[in-house]
């Protein structure tokens, strides 16, 4: 597989700085699910060890669609001209990413990748993986073009739970580590996960600012 996939696939692009606002609190916006992904949620981030004064990065939970057919969960992304839409299944086997689309590239997993486990195995140790095809078109005027294509294997480990400080506050936090490889080598990642509330540092380095819900 080309690097340039496993590039697209895993790491976002630093793009132009442009101005975003925090998310306006909705009292009515209550959480209890482990895993937040009612339609309305938002979540305000900055790239750890960033002013507070920058410009953040924003997830939105927009609600239903389908994506390849199957019945998913747009997140968007957005901030400093990125906008990605990722494809999501939430329930109680845990999160499971479909693929995701920006506006020129369309890239999808198959089988989808599992982010999170079923809540009552989220546990110090706990350790899970698999290997995904990943498919990437270009979108076009014209239509799709195929871009990339290959294999990539994932392992995710929970190395510890642990409190944690960041810009939003302090949490007690799932300390989880992203192993992801193909043909051409590996990468690495670390996601702090505090059940009902989100990711409280994303696998890109951004830490949580704000959210709008409680």
């Amino acid at each position: 597989m080309k690097r340039y996939l496993m590039a697209l696939a895993l790491l976002v692009a630093a793009c132009a700085p442009q101005v975003t606002q925090a998310p306006e609190v909705r009292p009515e916006l209550r959480v209890e699910a482990f895993y937040p992904a009612a339609t309305g949620l938002e979540w305000t981030y900055l790239p750890e060890g960033e002013p507070l004064s920058n410009p953040p990065y924003r997830v939105r939970v927009e609600g239903p669609a389908v994506f390849q057919g199957e019945e998913v969960l747009r997140f968007r992304s957005f901030g400093r001209g990125e906008n990605r839409v990722y494809y999501r299944g939430v329930g109680p086997f845990g999160v499971r990413l479909f693929g995701f689309e920006d506006p020129s590239a369309r890239v999808v997993f198959a089988p989808p990748i599992p982010e999170y486990p079923p809540e009552g195995l989220l546990a110090v140790g706990y350790r899970w993986g698999g290997e995904s095809e990943v498919r990437a078109t270009l979108l076009t005027p014209q239509g799709e073009r195929p871009l990339a294509s290959g294999r990539l294997a994932y392992t995710f480990e929970v190395l510890e739970e642990k409190e944690v400080r960041v810009p939003a506050g302090v949490f007690r936090v799932f300390r989880i580590r992203q192993r992801y490889r193909d043909e051409k080598g590996e990468a690495l990642y670390e996601v702090w996960f505090a059940p009902k509330v989100g990711e409280v540092r994303t696998r890109e380095g951004r830490l949580l600012m704000d959210r709008n819900f409680r």
